[in-house]
């Protein structure tokens, strides 16, 4: 069978379950992964034949997708910032609303950096800390494009420390993982200038939002908080911040969309300055900045 042919079989077969345009997506997705050939590979190529061998694997993978299982599980990576990264069940797979927070931080280092003449190659002794790094994935990206800063990361995850430290050494960079329950930390020990975090902000009230195929393998430990104590990582993370974060230093999150307000009203409590909240691309409240000014 040519996989043209191929194609229409496979996209038939999960339309019920993933619709019409993420089955698609799928099939050129392991087309690349499994064949190094991209779409307008096989446009150039209509005639190319899956060998019985290759079709035993579509067969499996096509099994796995209409449990719902994600597809960056079944072929172990995804792709964030530009970067290539290992995924498994131990990590959240990263979003694109992610890749606007980590923009977000890069751009304003950019700025400040032209504004005071300085290079980001020079900055050796600026220092970032994200909380619950997962994946890695903003610690790796910001390592990347904000060189030489000290890139710090932690997680309570052992298993999703092990991912991270792989996509570290994969992509080339340098991050110090520290495997720590900021819930039960009182010190942060080091002087930052950023802090990011994309903590659990999921309420079990939100759970009929999910799509199955997160609800049902995705890492529940990153994703859910309880419903009346929604802001219990910002809590904890913002009161660190006041002690470990240098004068003027940033504080960033990732937020749920329906707790924009809280967010700023907890940030304000704190006694941050200049706290603000942006949208993501679906025009959701999704980021909160907050500068930290020792008095």
């Amino acid at each position: 069978m040519n996989a043209k042919q191929y194609r229409t079989k496979f996209i038939e077969a999960l339309e019920p379950i993933h619709g019409f345009d993420e089955a698609e997506s799928f099939f050129y997705l392991i087309l690349e992964d499994k064949h190094q050939m991209k779409r307008i590979d096989l446009a150039l190529n209509t005639d190319f034949e899956f060998s019985s061998e290759a079709i035993n694997v579509w067969e499996e993978l096509v099994t796995q997708l209409k449990k719902e299982i994600p597809i960056q599980y079944l072929l172990g990576s995804t792709e964030f910032y530009g970067l290539p990264f290992m995924v498994n069940e131990n990590v959240l797979i990263p979003r694109p609303e992610t890749e606007e927070l980590v923009d977000w931080i890069v751009s304003e280092e950019k700025s400040i950096a032209r504004l005071s003449d300085k290079k980001l190659e020079g900055l050796s002794d600026f220092k970032i800390l994200d909380i619950g790094t997962g994946s890695g994935c903003i610690a790796i990206a910001l390592a990347k494009n904000i060189t030489n800063a000290q890139v710090y990361a932690i997680d309570v995850s052992h298993e999703a420390l092990n991912v991270a430290k792989s996509n570290a050494k994969h992509n080339q960079v340098s991050v110090t993982f520290l495997e720590k329950d900021i819930l039960q930390t009182e010190n942060l020990l080091e002087q930052f200038d950023i802090i990011v975090s994309n903590p659990p902000y999921v309420r079990n009230l939100e759970k009929h939002e999910i799509k199955n195929n997160v609800l049902e393998h995705e890492p529940h430990l990153a994703l859910f908080v309880d419903d009346f104590n929604a802001l219990i990582f910002y809590r904890k993370i913002a009161q660190l911040a006041t002690n470990n974060l240098k004068s003027g230093g940033q504080l960033f999150f990732e937020i749920n969309q329906y707790l924009g307000k809280e967010m700023i009203a907890l940030l304000t409590e704190l006694g941050f300055q200049e706290i603000e909240l942006r949208k993501d691309i679906y025009g959701n409240d999704r980021m909160t900045r907050a500068i930290w000014k020792k008095k």
